[in-house]
């Protein structure tokens, strides 16, 4: 069984400088609670990949305009202006991924994979860089796994175990990124018994999560 943990006692694990996969697609799927308790504690200097940064006041957003972001990998950043304007302003560094490549990269960390051959990107800035590799008269990029210290997930239920069940978008990004960190932490909406999560619906299964936090009152 795992042992739920409060939101602070859950960000009191995550130290200065660490590299964070968070999950949520404009906010859908992120650990609204967990950012939270992150804001609320002050410690940043994080690497953080993910998606998007949602907007202002909302998801990764918050971890933004609290400063706590050194480093951004993500596919877009179109709807938050404070993370344009901290990048125009050189507080924040942005790599601007595309997105089937970043969850790609994401899934080559988590599977054990040298890198991902993408003709994606070709002939553009995300060229730069980069190796190019050449393969039956076709030029590709290879792009590098991603991993992470944690990864940071909403999940619509867990059970004691720390089976997961996602969602809607929550599907795009959370179970590539459960498998490509050191620590998971899931925040599920509910906690139920073992069994009454079907097999079919467990995308995430419980052996890759070190962390649950209580559910939601």
């Amino acid at each position: 069984m795992k042992t739920a943990k409060k939101a602070d006692e859950a960000a009191a694990l995550i130290p200065e400088g660490s590299v964070l996969l968070i999950g949520g697609f404009m906010g859908v799927g992120s650990p609204h609670r967990l950012i939270d308790a992150l804001v609320a504690r002050g410690v940043g200097g994080f690497t953080v990949v993910a998606n998007d940064t949602a907007m202002p006041g909302c998801g990764i957003g918050k971890l933004v305009t609290a400063g706590l972001v050194t480093k951004l990998i993500a596919s877009h950043i179109g709807l938050n202006p404070e993370t344009q304007a901290k990048l125009i302003a050189g507080e924040i560094e942005v790599e601007l991924v595309p997105q089937g490549t970043l969850v790609e990269r994401i899934r080559a960390g988590g599977v054990g994979l040298g890198g991902v051959l993408t003709a994606t990107g070709l002939g553009t800035p995300v060229e730069d860089g980069k190796q190019v590799m050449e393969i039956d008269g076709k030029r590709f990029l290879l792009e590098k796994p991603i991993r992470g210290d944690f990864a940071l997930i909403a999940a619509k239920s867990a059970d004691y175990k720390g089976n997961l069940e996602y969602s809607l978008t929550a599907h795009n990004f959370n179970p590539i990124m459960a498998m490509a960190a050191d620590t998971v932490i899931a925040e599920p909406h509910s906690i139920l018994p073992v069994g009454a999560i079907p097999p079919d619906a467990v995308k995430t299964p419980g052996v890759l999560v070190d962390h649950l936090l209580e559910r939601e009152h």
